[in-house]
């Protein structure tokens, strides 16, 4: 870990893992990773901003800049008076969130689906999802599945 910038307010040098980067961008990889390796799971609720600004010891406007990163990079969405959800991976980045609010995906048929369907494994399938909430309360996971048509 390197040594960063003399703190004003202490007086003396203190660790810093990012330095050359701006901390929005390091606390965006850090949950990047998060997301990218299930610890988020897709659909899952982001900790509220203070609870980030806690963790990493960051301004809440810093907190906002990584998301908004994320965002960016459709790995997050923000619902207004909701939260911040993780989205779905980026083998998965043809996802969209229609009308009604549910999340859609396509995704090769396991063996499981594909013997549902009597199709072939790994046929192309939709998979529609969506999450029925109570007072911010998850109540439901909902998925629907349906065959794949191009013209659709």
């Amino acid at each position: 870990m390197a040594l960063g910038k003399t703190s004003a307010r202490y007086g003396e040098q203190v660790p810093t893992p990012h330095y050359g980067l701006p901390r929005y961008r390091v606390i965006a990889d850090e949950l990047r990773k998060r997301i990218e390796t299930g610890l988020i799971p897709a659909g899952a609720l982001l900790p509220a901003e203070s609870a980030l600004s806690a963790e990493f010891q960051a301004a809440r406007g810093t907190i906002r800049q990584a998301i908004a990163v994320l965002r960016d990079a459709e790995l997050v969405a923000t619902e207004h008076g909701r939260g911040t959800y993780a989205s779905v991976g980026r083998h998965e980045r043809e996802s969209r969130r229609s009308d009604s609010g549910a999340r859609e995906r396509t995704l090769p048929a396991d063996a499981e689906l594909a013997a549902l369907f009597d199709i072939g494994a790994g046929a192309t399938l939709v998979e529609q999802q969506r999450i029925e909430r109570t007072n911010g309360t998850v109540r439901a996971v909902v998925r629907t599945y349906r065959l794949f048509r191009p013209s659709q």
